[in-house]
């Protein structure tokens, strides 16, 4: 996702909004057991085909292109599962692509299990320069914990065949990793095992979600957003401090020794945040509205958490895209969530860089019974309030255009001012200070 650097809405004249297409709909080949979309199919009953048909595709690729006011032209493509259209659906989608680009420069993002992935897909997906996200969620016990196929399988293994796929033909990649109740415990397990295998760029997602008490509208299982209905947190939630936790342990190794190695969204998020930029991830953002999700009919909604009928703006086939995305709903939509926020919040020290977050998460209520905290709230503050001090550094050498990885050894240096001797050495040995670089330092300073 590419940086904006202003805050324009939706509404105004030139703003590059986003959609997520979903031409397979809600439909895969795997039943993770945390996953938020695959009920979306009882949205539409009845359908048997949820492949998305030539004359949708045309019409999408066509608005798509002609809505956006910029040189580069950026799609994203997810599901359900896409592989599952084949090569061909996506062959056709570039064809077209080429036809309405106009002068354009054309990119694909494509998120998938990576379970499909062959050599057909690796020399398509290399030809074409796709970048792809891949979910995995950890080491092969943490993965297989909720992502396993429609017969209770574990998908490991076809995962990291995937990976293969991709590393063979020298495709662009990324992790996506669903952070959840069990992996959420082992943060370096996690990190370190995703390097391990190679990635570079890594996106840690938090899953909330939540199980209302009676059937839910439409017979859906998880609750929607806004409801207020009584409802429990699924047990696959990740826990708030937790999750602060575990952003923060792995921020701590990171700091010491991969930035400019490694690269994970929350952190360049977050040094985007201290800059005092707009963010590229918008759940930080003071509004929304501009991150769209598109079903397999053409069906457009205000979000990919909020696929819910309330929340359909109408059908690209009816209305042309950029005035549903224009629309008094969405504007709304976008606002409320800057609009709807807290006094806890708005008077909150690290309000700058957490905004609320997304108001899919926004279902407790402050110490003073306000309704509209966020239930990650208590791990935001305590990630945030930690990195303060790396990435008010971090900001300072970049405004002086110097590399933040200079962040390294400034750590490093700050650890053994304030290292006991017999603490856990900063170098990450595992040896204690004193039997490891306490040593080195003290010779190198006769």
């Amino acid at each position: 996702m590419g940086r904006v650097d202003n805050e324009r809405h939706p509404a105004s004249t030139g703003y590059n909004f986003h959609v997520l297409a979903k031409p397979s709909g809600p439909i895969c080949n795997l039943d993770c057991q945390y996953c938020f979309y695959l009920e979306k199919e009882r949205l539409y009953p009845g359908t048997r085909d949820f492949a998305m048909s030539d004359a949708v595709l045309e019409t999408y690729v066509r608005s798509y292109i002609e809505a956006q006011d910029a040189p580069v032209v950026s799609f994203a493509w997810q599901g359900g599962e896409p592989t599952l259209l084949g090569v061909e659906f996506f062959e056709k989608a570039v064809r077209c692509q080429a036809r309405h680009a106009n002068g354009r420069r054309i990119e694909n993002a494509f998120q998938t299990n990576g379970v499909l992935l062959d050599e057909r897909w690796g020399a398509f997906l290399k030809q074409h320069d796709f970048l792809v996200g891949l979910s995995i969620d950890g080491p092969r016990e943490l993965h297989d914990a909720y992502r396993v196929d429609k017969g209770g399988a574990p998908t490991f293994d076809r995962v990291l065949r995937g990976l293969r796929v991709l590393q063979t033909h020298q495709v662009r990649f990324n992790t996506l990793t669903v952070v959840h109740r069990q992996n959420s415990q082992h943060p370096l397990e996690v990190y370190r095992f995703l390097k391990e295998i190679g990635s570079q760029y890594m996106q840690f997602i938090p899953v909330v979600e939540r199980i209302p008490a009676l059937p839910a509208p439409g017979g859906l299982t998880l609750l929607q957003p806004d409801s207020d209905l009584e409802a429990a947190v699924a047990p696959w939630s990740v826990e708030p401090r937790q999750y602060g936790e575990f952003l923060t342990a792995i921020f701590d190794e990171w700091v010491r020794h991969d930035v400019a190695r490694s690269f994970v969204q929350i952190f360049d998020v977050a040094l985007e945040l201290w800059m005092g930029l707009e963010p590229a991830l918008c759940v930080f953002r003071r509004t929304c509205g501009s991150a769209l999700a598109m079903e397999h009919n053409g069906d457009l909604y205000s979000c990919d958490h909020y696929v819910y009928p309330e929340n359909r703006l109408g059908n690209i086939m009816d209305q042309p895209l950029a005035s549903l995305v224009r629309s008094p709903a969405q504007v709304t939509f976008g606002e409320d969530k800057n609009n709807r926020l807290p006094r806890h919040c708005r008077e909150c020290d690290v309000r700058f860089a957490c905004n609320g977050e997304c108001p899919k998460h926004r279902f407790l209520q402050t110490p003073d019974g306000e309704p509209g905290l966020n239930y990650l709230c208590a791990g935001y503050k305590h990630f945030f309030r930690h990195i303060d001090p790396y990435m008010r550094y971090m900001a300072s050498e970049l405004r002086q255009q110097r590399p933040p990885a200079n962040v390294m050894p400034w750590v490093r240096e700050r650890d053994r001012q304030t290292a006991g001797r017999n603490d856990p050495c900063p170098c990450g040995s595992g040896r204690k200070y004193k039997k490891c670089c306490l040593t080195g330092t003290a010779a190198a300073r006769t």
